[in-house]
């Protein structure tokens, strides 16, 4: 009896939260409610209140799920190509994250979109939120260890903010690695949202059109800071990794 109350919560709770997406993806992220969910479940709103007792609770769940599959798409696209190939993974982990807002575009305005009014994200969504960026994290600190040397200057404030980033993540590499790296990973996010939300309409007509030529600028950035390790990037490795990177 208690496997079953058990699959019953866990069916239910998966409706709420399908029903819940279907109202983002219709009338945005400010226009979830629990009340129209219990409604288009033929429930009183007090049985939904026992399954995410807020809206924001709920918002939570569905930002976090979204993270994680964001994240999951990039960190697949990084583990399928060689590990020395650091042109190809950047190209693919950037082209995983496009395609993936393309396909829910609904998802991306939920992450990346306007804020919700009154909404703040608690500790819980900052581990998912990390899976994507990790991802190119990894990607600088390997070109670092092959010889990539970030010799840019960086404003001291924004080189103080990172010099805390890289310390509370543990990350193994430069300040200025991470100011190339956030620098092109910025432009890769504002061109998707470009794209998605209408802002190129009689601009660039070619549906990621912008997008490649953004992966490119910056791939050629991030690739001409390796000095002595050339070879490093010709993408002659063939070795294909088949676990995420730690």
């Amino acid at each position: 009896m208690a496997g079953a109350r058990e699959r019953a919560r866990v069916e239910l709770t998966a409706e709420i939260l399908r029903l819940a997406r279907r109202q983002v993806a219709i009338g945005g992220a400010d226009s979830l409610s629990l009340r129209a969910v219990a409604r288009e479940l033929g429930m009183v709103s007090s049985a939904v209140y026992r399954y995410f007792p807020s809206r924001d609770e709920l918002l939570t769940q569905l930002i976090i799920e979204s993270y994680d599959r964001l994240g999951a798409v990039v960190e697949a696209a990084d583990a399928s190509v060689a590990t020395a190939d650091f042109r190809a993974r950047w190209e693919a982990t950037a082209q995983a994250m496009r395609s993936w807002a393309v396909a829910f575009p609904s998802e991306w305005a939920l992450l990346f979109g306007t804020p919700v009014p009154g909404y703040r994200a608690p500790q819980d969504t900052i581990g998912p939120a990390t899976r994507y960026t990790a991802v190119l994290m990894g990607l600088l600190v390997d070109l670092e260890a092959a010889g990539a040397r970030y010799e840019q200057a960086v404003p001291a404030a924004m080189a103080a903010d990172l010099e805390v980033l890289r310390t509370n993540f543990s990350i193994d590499c430069s300040v200025g690695a991470l100011a190339a790296g956030m620098q092109s990973w910025a432009a890769l996010m504002g061109a998707i949202s470009l794209e998605l939300f209408g802002h190129l309409h009689k601009v660039v007509g070619t549906p990621g059109a912008l997008f490649a030529a953004v992966i490119d600028f910056h791939g050629d950035l991030l690739m001409a800071a390796v000095r002595d390790a050339r070879p490093a990037l010709a993408g002659t490795g063939t070795r294909r990794r088949t676990s995420k990177r730690p």
